[in-house]
């Protein structure tokens, strides 16, 4: 087992600032609430909920108002129509993208993953997997691409996508997204064929808000709807609300998988705290004033 290799230089880095050291924290992408504040929605809706006195565990999988508010939220914003069963909510998407791991992958089965990247490594070796790392150079703005990735693709069971990426910043282009999105809806033509598991793409776009200089962010499923049956959408308003601590994050999905995943994450507890997943016109349901800046 080894740990967070992030975490581990965080903890050090605040042990040199509890020394009076001046340091520019790069580790964790947290936030400094003096310099960017959550939005008062935010903050006083969960403020309210705190206040009720309600401290009871909530379903695992997120209370229905949240979830039926964050399929209206991607009708408006990314113009995707998925049904409230296609929802689940977590806190934070950590615990969904480690559960799509567990979820997808027997021991021995492949992930597909471009690097660097985030966290997919460990991801791996928790699930038993066998990692395909696909290093990308700068001049590709160190994304995948469709010709990269079609070799690997017939022994894989998850191909994980990151854009806007961690840590790089960088957003993959409409063109070269809509070719993966066909690569894997090809592969998994000829597996129904073949009468074999299918192969699944795992999208984490936790930072899709916080695109500027012109940059558009783009969907799988909204450049290829019919990859929608093979795609998992990673979301969370970690990082659009200025809102690390709040942990509340969602996963869009077949809901026969969905269905599988939230019995995974209801054994682990990862549910969202209660005060801070009602909507009610708080944060879950509106951008920030922030919400377009800079990634981090």
């Amino acid at each position: 087992m080894v740990g967070s290799e992030i975490l581990k230089i965080g903890a050090e880095v605040r042990a040199l600032k509890a020394k009076g050291i001046q340091v520019c924290n790069l580790t964790v992408g947290d936030f400094d609430p003096a310099q960017f504040p959550s939005p008062p929605n935010c903050r006083k809706g969960r403020a309210r909920r705190s206040s009720t006195g309600r401290r009871t565990t909530r379903p695992p999988h997120g209370l229905m108002p949240l979830r039926e508010a964050i399929v209206r939220f991607y009708a408006r914003e990314l113009s995707l129509d998925y049904p409230v069963e296609s929802v689940l909510v977590a806190s934070g998407a950590r615990p969904l993208l480690y559960a799509a791991y567990r979820t997808l992958l027997d021991p021995g089965d492949v992930a597909v993953y471009s690097v660097p990247s985030w966290n997919n490594n460990h991801y791996v070796w928790l699930s038993g997997a066998r990692a395909v790392e696909i290093p990308r150079p700068r001049g590709h703005e160190l994304l995948p691409d469709a010709a990269q990735l079609a070799s690997h693709l017939h022994v894989a069971r998850a191909l994980v996508v990151n854009s806007p990426l961690n840590p790089t910043g960088t957003v993959i282009a409409a063109g070269a997204l809509a070719e993966i999105a066909a690569l894997v809806v090809e592969e998994n033509r000829r597996r129904d064929a073949a009468g074999r598991r299918p192969l699944f793409l795992v999208f984490d776009q936790v930072y899709w808000m916080l695109t500027f200089h012109g940059a558009a962010h783009v969907t799988p499923v909204g450049l290829v709807p019919g990859v929608a049956p093979y795609t998992i959408l990673l979301d969370a308003i970690s990082k659009s609300f200025c809102a690390t601590g709040l942990r509340v994050g969602w996963a869009l999905m077949p809901p026969a998988l969905r269905g599988r995943m939230a019995d995974l994450l209801g054994h682990v507890g990862a549910w969202a705290p209660r005060a801070s997943r009602r909507p009610r016109r708080s944060c879950s349901t509106r951008r920030s004033a922030t919400g377009r800046g800079r990634r981090r």
